[in-house]
């Protein structure tokens, strides 16, 4: 349980570090430390409750995905929790049951688990996103599924 309190002030910083590059200048102004809770939840975004934590030693990874305007992901799935902050741009993510939510700039997303989505960017700019995965060695973040076409 240490290693998932861990990975979430460890993300919790690194969101908060993403978030302090897009201050105003009223906020630069502030002497004190800001603390904002972007989310708290044990669902993903379409609703399903997450799993039960993996047995055994965990492996927290971040990335930094950059989408370009116009660009589909493939279908695919998380066999492990993942969520992020999306910090520039809208992502279109879409459920094989046809279900999207569109995450806008600054907005939290806990992604589905073992569910088949895929993602897009109907917008003019860049998506940047960042994305943490509560993972272990050895699993892969995302399982490609390129005998589902995209339209």
């Amino acid at each position: 349980m240490n290693w998932v309190f861990t990975a979430i002030l460890i993300c919790g910083s690194i969101s908060l570090m993403t978030a302090c590059k897009t201050t105003n200048i009223q906020e630069k102004s502030v002497k004190t430390v800001k603390n904002v809770e972007l989310i708290r939840t044990s669902q993903s975004w379409d609703g399903v409750e997450l799993p039960d934590y993996l047995q055994g030693r965990p492996e927290l990874v971040a990335v930094k995905y950059v989408f370009p305007a116009g660009q589909k992901l493939g279908w695919h799935h998380h066999p492990v929790m993942n969520y992020g902050i999306l910090v520039q741009g809208e992502l279109t993510i879409i459920g094989l049951d046809g279900k999207e939510k569109t995450v806008h700039e600054g907005e939290p997303v806990v992604e589905m688990v073992n569910t088949i989505h895929h993602g897009e960017n109907r917008g003019s700019k860049p998506v940047i996103l960042y994305m943490f995965y509560l993972s272990q060695e050895d699993l892969p973040l995302a399982v490609q599924h390129p005998e589902i076409p995209l339209e």
